[in-house]
């Protein structure tokens, strides 16, 4: 097993990081390239692992697509190879096989594709073996798709990418709470960019997008704000601050850039200066809410720092964690009892933390485990700063942020060691 070392460095932190590419936004932006024959012109795709797998399957001539662990992969690549009447078989790790992906299967069956389990019924591996799409009984407007949209937004957005192509279109009624909606907007957002036209009514949860072209044209990936949390993780608790993050936008489609809002209360100062972010210190709150319905994977790194700073965290939004690359409310659970924090579930849905601050100062040597999951070996990393810490299976951020350690080491000044 591999372990990095980080060890407390300066207490005081200034840098300029150059943060990596969205995978968010490049995925979306590979499917429609996809679709158009890859006649747009795409620039600063992201060099995140999930980014890579996507473009290498959609270049490959292969029958099996091996996503690895890449979710939002999966998910796209099952609409965009139906739709498009590939004959294909999709698998991934045993973490992916687990994770459902029944409902996405179910709706592209009903617009016509041919889809058959390989092992377990609602999950992967499956064979795509053709599609023939599905008429409805009034084309004028549009075939209309009943969809749960309490489960994952990414088979949503599958969906609406390939809309377009379908011979009547697409009108996806949504059904149940809309998590995640931000990453719904954002792929909308993109199809505009690409000359789509839609409609999307959040008042009864139903978005139409009619049967049109995809127009090859340029597109530049932003900065990935999932990634700025780590550094406002970093930011909250060191004892000075000035952390200058690039590419970031402040009127960002990226539902996670809602970091510069929460951090606001736990003690970090967001200025815009033209495409950066400059983030200072500021007083912290006592005790803080937020419901992560629409930002699920910010909630580690939150946790995270309140657990550090005594912040008493009410945390709703929370369920579709059990579901991503690991269970993150159990990982969370976990890893935060090494330090002394509760993170318990006192009604249904509703979780508190509870933490003892002075726990996580100078510590013996404390591991923490990763659990194949990116974003619980970068929301524990800025704990580096009050006391000594072994990252197990380091590697995990090249799904996400491939450069984070090495960043880490340079301007945050931590001495890093590897073993294994």
């Amino acid at each position: 097993m591999k372990i990095i070392h980080l060890s407390q460095p300066q207490v005081t932190v200034k840098a300029k990081v150059h943060l990596p590419a969205s995978k968010s936004e490049s995925n979306r932006a590979l499917i429609i390239d996809a679709i158009t024959g890859h006649q747009c012109t795409l620039h600063n795709l992201s060099e995140a692992r999930d980014t890579q797998t996507m473009m290498r399957l959609l270049q490959s001539d292969e029958q099996v697509a091996d996503v690895i662990d890449a979710g939002t992969t999966m998910r796209f690549l099952t609409a965009y190879f139906a739709v498009t009447n590939q004959d294909k078989i999709l698998t991934g790790t045993p973490r992916m096989c687990q994770r459902p992906i029944g409902i996405l299967v179910d709706a592209l069956r009903t617009l016509g594709a041919d889809i058959v389990y390989l092992k377990n019924e609602g999950f992967p591996p499956f064979h795509i073996r053709g599609f023939n799409p599905v008429q409805d009984e009034d084309s004028k407007k549009g075939f209309r798709l009943k969809l749960r949209s309490d489960i994952s937004s990414q088979f949503i957005s599958a969906l609406l990418l390939v809309a377009p192509l379908l011979p009547t279109g697409l009108v996806l009624e949504l059904q149940g709470e809309v998590g995640s909606k931000p990453y719904i907007e954002m792929t909308l957002q993109q199809m505009a960019h690409f000359g789509i036209e839609y409609d999307c009514n959040w008042t009864t949860n139903v978005i139409r997008v009619g049967p049109q072209r995809y127009q090859p044209r340029s597109f530049a990936v932003e900065s990935d704000w999932s990634g700025a949390s780590y550094w406002y993780g970093i930011a909250a608790l060191a004892e000075e601050a000035e952390i200058e993050l690039m590419g970031l936008k402040e009127d960002s489609s990226q539902g996670d850039s809602v970091i510069s809002e929460i951090m606001s209360h736990l003690g970090v100062h967001t200025e815009f200066v033209g495409n950066s972010v400059i983030l200072t210190k500021r007083p912290a709150v006592k005790s803080y809410k937020w419901d992560f319905t629409d930002s699920p994977d910010l909630a580690q790194t939150v946790a995270v720092v309140c657990a550090a700073k005594g912040i008493k965290l009410t945390l709703t939004g929370i369920e579709s964690l059990k579901i991503k690359e690991t269970d993150r409310v159990y990982a969370l659970q976990t890893e935060l009892a090494k330090f002394g924090a509760e993170l318990v579930e006192v009604s249904p849905g509703k979780y508190e933390l509870k933490s003892k601050p002075d726990q996580m100062r100078n510590r013996p040597v404390t591991t923490i485990e990763t659990y194949d999951d990116h974003r619980m070996a970068m929301a524990f990393a800025p704990l580096a700063l009050l006391t000594t810490l072994d990252i197990a299976n380091p590697e995990v951020v090249v799904k996400s942020y491939p450069s984070f350690w090495r960043d880490l080491e340079q301007v945050c000044l931590c001495q890093m060691t590897q073993e294994g």
